[in-house]
């Protein structure tokens, strides 16, 4: 791989200090890229606005360290794991804990919200993984399969696929409608810390302790390419929104990949040592890095990075005959993937895997409300960025506020939102797209009949 050339468009935005002891995971929201959450030794969750020193609201109710915490994209939920292998989620519009959801016998060491609906899928350190109705509240599927902690979930663009990356060295893909395994990626020499989907193609990357990254076609279910030599272990990485590179967070400097060929366009110096997590808002690349109790943010000007292998002047490369030249880096090289048009609102129940994964009466919940607490700290940044509201019952409404958000990249009102004529309720069933509840349905089934056979 050719040496890239080195360029300077980083800055360290702000340092805070984050708990009163060591922060233990980090989050940025991916809809605006200014909210971060952390979790800490101290058992809470905070909320900040990126640039601002103060924190915005404080979450309580967890009784052991908080491992993983994850935003879902309209950034008006979050779900928090701890080292117990308790999952609470927040509604922060509310201002309240919206559920908690016990299961798992160990550690949580990654979360992640589904894309079209209200489901949270968990990976722990006990080597399962499951996946939440957080309305309903209780554990819909469980995934088996990997041999050590999962430590990285993802779901696809479209929300029919699951991906996992864990310490055994593998990459794993669940198919949600069919309820089991649909491929396995053997190829890491060490444990997968981190799986991106591509925003629009069939193709999936993963990062590894063991200094790589790997692009995995998931039509042909097979290694594209291989990036090596990287500094150290990858932890963090994000397509750009366009699909057109992949950002990899290093300990001193951010890379700019590509994959067919496999190449790099760029390095840029950030000294934020162990980053945690990025996020791109308004061609610009928010990263964030903690150490002990600290958290600090660093920003890359985008619109100064080498993003394509389009810029590079060949003059023997471009003399050539145009049926010779590359294909153009927009152009999909692979299947896309469809956004469901609509969803259903009231996902059906599905029947546990275990009675002790089903919720106790009432009367746990109401002691979630006496030990769970959400103290906004700071209204003017809670206001500026939220929308408050007077909380009723947890999710009352038909339609929640999720429904109304697009995919993941988009704006304004995505392929969730829902018609509202007046014979909207009447429309059959059969006149519908499959819900993500149907596809899960679905999935239960093609599962036990294979139990059966």
């Amino acid at each position: 791989m050719a040496t890239p050339v080195v360029t300077k468009t980083a800055w360290k935005l702000q340092e805070i200090v984050a708990h009163a002891s060591n922060v233990s995971s980090l989050v940025l929201g991916k809809g605006s890229g200014r909210l971060l959450a952390t979790g800490g030794d101290d058992c809470r969750v905070n909320l900040w606005s990126i640039n601002k020193p103060n924190c915005i609201m404080s979450l309580t109710g967890h009784t052991s360290p908080v491992e993983s915490v994850r935003l879902n994209t309209p950034e008006e939920l979050i779900v928090a794991g701890s080292q117990s292998g308790s999952i609470r989620v927040w509604d922060l519009e509310a201002a309240k804990i919206l559920r908690t959801l016990v299961g798992h016998k160990a550690n949580i060491c990654s979360l992640d919200f589904h894309p079209y609906g209200e489901f949270v899928a968990s990976g722990s350190q006990d080597t399962n993984i499951k996946l939440w109705d957080i309305r309903r509240k209780g554990c819909v599927f469980r995934y088996r399969g990997h041999s050590q902690a999962v430590r990285c979930l993802r779901f696809s663009p479209d929300g029919k696929w699951l991906a996992s990356a864990a310490d055994d060295h593998t990459v794993k893909l669940w198919d949600l409608t069919a309820g089991k395994m649909m491929s396995e990626f053997p190829g890491h020499t060490g444990p997968v810390n981190v799986v991106e989907f591509h925003p629009n193609e069939y193709l999936l990357a993963s990062g590894s302790s063991d200094r790589t990254i790997r692009f995995w076609d998931l039509e042909k279910f097979q290694v594209v390419s291989c990036i090596e030599g990287e500094p150290g272990p990858v932890r963090s990485v994000l397509f750009n929104p366009d699909g057109c590179c992949l950002y990899s967070g290093c300990q001193d400097s951010l890379r700019v990949y590509g994959w067919e060929p496999e190449r790099c366009f760029d390095v840029v110096l950030v000294n934020w040592g162990k980053v945690a997590d990025l996020a791109i808002c308004n061609d610009q690349l928010i990263g964030v890095a903690f150490s002990q109790s600290n958290v600090s943010s660093y920003v890359v000007d985008l619109t100064r990075v080498t993003r394509t292998g389009a810029v590079a002047q060949d003059p023997v490369q471009d003399s050539r005959p145009l049926a010779q030249q590359p294909p153009p880096p927009s152009a999909p090289l692979r299947r896309i993937y469809e956004r469901p048009s609509t969803t259903c609102s009231k996902p059906q129940r599905v029947k546990q895997n275990s009675e002790s994964e089903r919720r106790s009466p009432s009367s746990e919940d109401d002691r979630d409300e006496r030990e769970s607490r959400a103290e906004i700290q700071n209204a003017e940044d809670y206001n500026e960025i939220f929308q408050p509201c007077v909380p009723t019952s947890p999710r009352a409404s038909a339609l929640p506020p999720l429904l109304l958000c697009g995919h993941p990249g988009g704006g304004g009102a995505g392929p969730l939102a829902t018609s509202t004529a007046p014979n909207s309720q009447t429309t059959s069933l059969q006149q519908r797209p499959p819900s993500f509840a149907q596809l899960l349905l679905l999935g239960a089934a093609n599962q036990a009949l294979g139990l059966l056979l």
